[in-house]
């Protein structure tokens, strides 16, 4: 298979993951993220498990593209959305914590993969996987609570049916709205094409990384290394830059940190060397997670909780369509060009205007208007 017949199987497994944020943050917002949760595990163990069973790409598109997108599409919004109810005042550390799995993922599943791969078959790597996946999250999801409320605690001393007071300079500002009403606001959609750039960027580079690594003569082991270098640095920028914008403001942050994975997407055309491509990777884990964090906590804090899951899941699915389209866009650019030059190129260029949208992003007030409020 070609570098992009095999990014476009990751690809559609995006695609699908678009519908499955979307019917994941609905589903979010009416029932127990406990049931949610067990449905997913079930799916993405299932997944990977059949997935090292095929014996021809076209089922690839069943096993893996199709079923890990319903174990693994509402992830994020499942988990953030949890976490913003029951969070207010500290929201951007504690999105920090919470999505600070990802990177975890990259540290231990990327040498694990490799390892198994190559001392046994990459059929044994998915069965592994596909077990601890589907126990692991199984397992966690009986410890959701949707509802602070349920257990006679209410963030900031507000019960979670009421809208949502933000304190300002001036007064408060009540902002809790619909998805319908989100829809009809700028900062909405800013906020959903800055989350699609960063993606498209993001998995462009996460999944075409190590060929790019390899076709520089560094070894297999060394090439998943740069993944794992990601993951590390992923989880400290979530921490680092989640606490700060809790008081330094979350849109410079997430400005700053957008602009910064652009620069160093224009160090990596340059970078064949393994101690550039280390201090890459190093950098651009770091800003990665401090975007992601800001952006995912500025969702609660300008819409509120009362169709949170619903909001952050459409939005989520943004995100999705982003990692659908780098990872093939990459690979089609090499397949043309031979090289990953342009691409990297056209990455920072997305990561560019992922910052013009955050920066354009304004408080508003219950009607949706611009009001005086710092984000």
């Amino acid at each position: 298979m070609s570098r992009v017949a095999t990014s476009s199987i990751f690809s559609m497994y995006m695609l699908l993951c678009v519908i499955m944020a979307i019917l994941g943050g609905w589903a979010m917002d009416r029932y127990d993220p406990r049931k949610i949760g067990i449905f997913m595990g079930i799916f993405t163990g299932l997944s990977l498990l059949l997935t090292s069973q095929v014996y021809a790409p076209w089922q690839l598109l069943i096993t893996y593209s199709l079923l890990l997108s319903l174990g693994t599409g509402p992830m994020y919004g499942v988990v953030n959305t949890t976490a913003s109810r029951w969070f207010v005042k500290k929201r951007g550390f504690v999105v920090g914590i919470t999505s600070a799995g990802g990177g975890v993922g990259a540290i231990l599943i990327a040498p694990l993969a490799t390892y198994l791969i190559s001392n046994y078959s990459w059929r044994t790597a998915f069965s592994v996987l596909g077990i601890i996946a589907g126990v692991v999250i199984v397992v966690i999801s009986l410890w959701l609570v949707k509802d602070p409320g349920k257990m006679g605690l209410f963030p900031d001393g507000l019960k979670p049916e009421k809208p949502l007071q933000v304190e300002t300079e001036n007064k408060n500002i009540i902002t809790d709205f619909s998805l319908r009403q989100a829809l009809r606001m700028n900062q909405f959609w800013l906020l959903g094409f800055s989350w699609l750039l960063l993606s498209l960027s993001l998995h462009m580079i996460f999944v075409h990384i190590v060929a790019y690594a390899l076709d520089n003569s560094i070894s297999a082991m060394d090439a998943a290394y740069i993944l794992s270098l990601m993951g590390i640095t992923n989880i400290f920028g979530r921490l680092v830059i989640g606490k700060l914008s809790d008081t330094w403001g979350r849109k410079m942050l997430g400005v700053i940190s957008e602009l910064i994975l652009g620069g160093a997407l224009v160090w990596l055309m340059w970078s064949q060397r393994l101690w550039m491509l280390y201090l890459f990777a190093i950098v651009f884990g770091f800003l990665w997670g401090g975007a992601g964090t800001t952006v995912t906590a500025l969702i609660g804090d300008i819409f509120g909780m009362r169709r949170l899951g619903a909001i952050m899941g459409v939005i989520t699915a943004g995100w999705a369509f982003g990692a659908a389209v780098g990872p093939a866009l990459g690979g089609y650019i090499f397949d043309v060009s031979g090289n990953y030059f342009i691409a990297f190129g056209a990455g920072a260029v997305a990561l560019f205007a992922g910052a013009c949208c955050v920066g354009f992003i304004q408080p508003v007030n219950n009607n949706g208007h611009q009001a005086g409020r710092r984000l």
